[in-house]
């Protein structure tokens, strides 16, 4: 199928993109397009406006100072996995986006388009949840911040106005003695995952858990974080142990199911997931007893 008739708009700053947004009815905001055209061509969205924001230099690139990342929301997904820079700071963005569907598409599509999409088995999202983010937002009220803890409202609805768009993405990273791993299971390379899963550690110098994040992507209509298990996992040794308590997380969420995949089986298969980046974090931080 083609894609509905609409006007196209091509603003060159974000004043100009704001105040299109402003006043027109009816727009959608085009970034990489790799969610936004499929949805066009199938009429899943039928705008009047497509405002590409794709010209706008200042949305794009990462900038590192001291443990704080700002990622701009116009940069492409490959330029974030080739980042030699962030990797040194947090592997876990390269890692993960080698599961993000093929070079091809990571080489147009970009973190804010991943983020204002929302696709419940997206890795991006997971990512900024996983490091306590904050989506940065400007709209014809100005800029505001969106915690992740706050993103996700719904199915695919972000908490972003349909006349804001992102400009940019924060977060910090740790030091010290820390290990991160993700882990995705998906029928084929490149597909929706079925479940993945995302673990960060820091051990104090006794070898024990000092801090820990874990975030689940695809159980869920938003990622999510196992915060009552990681409480419970500070002070333990990261070995066998340590995750049975990671996996007791999931006992009480309600997870997604669908026509090919059951809740138990999601929920499984996420738990296999969390098991496997679980155990290559505490490997890639030096413990003993992963």
């Amino acid at each position: 199928m083609k894609s509905p008739q609409f006007a196209y708009h091509r603003p060159q700053s974000v004043a100009d993109a704001t105040a299109l947004l402003a006043r027109l009815e009816n727009a959608k905001v085009l970034a990489g397009g790799q969610s936004l055209m499929p949805m066009l061509n199938m009429r899943y969205a039928l705008p009047d406006h497509v405002v590409d924001i794709n010209r706008i230099p200042e949305l794009s690139g990462i900038t590192i100072e001291g443990d704080r990342i700002t990622i701009g929301a116009m940069t492409r997904q490959r330029d974030i996995e080739r980042s030699d820079a962030l990797f040194a700071r947090a592997p876990i963005f390269r890692e993960a986006l080698r599961h993000v569907g093929h070079i091809q598409t990571r080489s147009r599509g970009t973190i804010g388009g991943s983020l204002c999409h929302l696709d419940p088995a997206a890795e991006l999202p997971g990512l900024v949840r996983l490091f306590d983010g904050t989506v940065h937002v400007i709209g014809p009220g100005g800029e505001r911040s969106i915690a992740a803890t706050d993103w996700g409202l719904g199915y695919m609805t972000p908490a972003i106005g349909a006349d804001e768009i992102a400009t940019a993405i924060t977060f910090n990273v740790w030091s010290g003695r820390r290990g991160e791993a993700f882990e995705e299971f998906a029928r084929r390379h490149g597909d929706f995952a079925i479940a993945g899963a995302g673990v960060r550690l820091q051990l104090d110098t006794g070898g024990h858990i000092a801090r820990v994040a874990m975030v689940l992507v695809g159980v869920d209509v938003a990622p999510v974080r196992l915060l009552e298990a990681e409480t419970a996992l500070v002070g333990r040794a990261p070995d066998a142990a340590a995750i049975a308590v990671a996996k007791s997380g999931l006992d009480p969420l309600d997870v997604l199911s669908d026509a090919q995949n059951s809740a138990a089986y999601r929920k499984h298969i996420a738990g296999v997931m969390l098991a496997r980046a679980f155990r290559r974090a505490a490997q890639s931080a030096g413990a003993h007893h992963a």
